[in-house]
């Protein structure tokens, strides 16, 4: 207990955070402290009463048969005889008293968080503009996270359901460039998803569903710079970007064993790339141009020939004489020649 009061800065600031959490989630609630969880939890029904002058209703015995023999409150209870008590409402109430004062023990089940997520919430009204269900998904957000961080994992995609009248739906996948819990972060994506989205008929409620979990345990900041948090900003942005332009108009480039320029790249996750994986077979521009014409006079070769004759198995072959060569404005280029014509294929930095 010491311990976690340390990490949140004593009692009360800790009060302030579940409470904070506890609004976040829409919940109703009433906070009390006690020695033991059942006088805590007895405490909490009273709304800030006594111990002993909270109302009998707290303890859930058998309320009907206390108060015809004139037991009114918590203290007037535990002034009866426990062997009388036991024998008229059973050995559950002096055992449930000596677990509230601390004298007998009470043990609790462990809570173990599920290993998906389901979360409906009824909307108060119809919602026709897409953006206007964020509010409610931030609610079903915070939940998630609370489930994830209990569990020390985080998330690569979740589902948004949103449901109309005679129960049709509309789906909104939503996916994320690594894995996190954050609810601002999974809201901010959702924002960019739901701005692009227009309703073609009201939505009267709105379903979250989040599963295959990944194990994401918690980060410390560096002094000196924090290469986590840069390569998180990169995910953020990626993700961003792809929840407001499509999946598919934002990837990364590697380089494909192919000696046809033009061929030699393929589309790849943003991030996964190895430099290693193919190395150039010789010199090769930073700046690769679409084949343009050159007469003979227009460049003088430095370097070459450099053979390049393949791609006969896919209808793209090609035979040509690649060289390095300075054009008449002074700059570097990749020319090379193919049928008795020479063109411009490239500029180096």
């Amino acid at each position: 207990m010491q311990g976690s009061l340390r990490l949140f800065g004593g009692f009360e600031p800790l009060r302030q955070k579940l409470a904070a959490g506890l609004v976040e989630l829409g919940f109703p609630f009433s906070l009390a402290t006690a020695s033991t969880a059942r006088a805590a939890l007895w405490l909490a029904r009273g709304g800030g009463e006594a111990f002993e002058a909270l109302p009998v209703e707290v303890t859930g015995f058998d309320i009907e048969f206390l108060r015809s023999i004139g037991i009114a409150t918590v203290g007037a209870l535990l002034g009866l005889p426990r062997e009388g008590l036991a024998q008229r409402c059973g050995a559950r109430v002096p055992e449930d008293l000596d677990r509230a004062l601390g004298a007998a023990p009470e043990p609790r089940a462990y809570f173990a968080p599920p290993p998906r997520f389901e979360a409906k919430l009824e909307l108060p009204a119809e919602v026709t503009h897409a953006e206007g269900l964020l509010f409610g998904a931030r609610r079903l957000l915070a939940q998630l996270e609370g489930l994830l961080a209990a569990r020390h994992e985080g998330i690569r995609s979740f589902l948004l359901k949103l449901m109309h009248r005679k129960g049709r739906c509309t789906d909104i996948q939503v996916g994320l460039a690594s894995a996190t819990r954050a609810a601002e972060r999974l809201a901010q994506v959702l924002r960019e998803r739901l701005a692009r989205l227009s309703l073609m008929e009201p939505v009267t409620a709105i379903r979250l569903e989040a599963r295959d979990f990944a194990p994401l345990p918690g980060t410390s900041g560096g002094m000196f710079g924090d290469p986590s948090g840069e390569a998180e900003d990169w995910a953020r942005l990626v993700e961003r970007l792809r929840a407001r332009l499509g999946h598919e108009a934002v990837c990364g480039l590697a380089a494909h064993p192919d000696h046809r320029p033009e061929h030699a790249w393929r589309r790849v996750e943003p991030g996964e790339w190895d430099p290693r994986e193919c190395p150039a077979p010789g010199p090769r521009p930073l700046w690769l141009l679409e084949p343009r014409r050159l007469k003979a006079g227009e460049f003088s070769a430095l370097a070459g020939p450099e053979r390049i004759e393949t791609g006969w198995w896919d209808g793209d072959d090609a035979k040509r004489d690649y060289f390095v060569a300075r054009l008449q404005n002074e700059s570097l280029a990749w020319v090379y020649r193919e049928a008795g014509e020479w063109y411009l294929h490239g500029l180096f930095a």
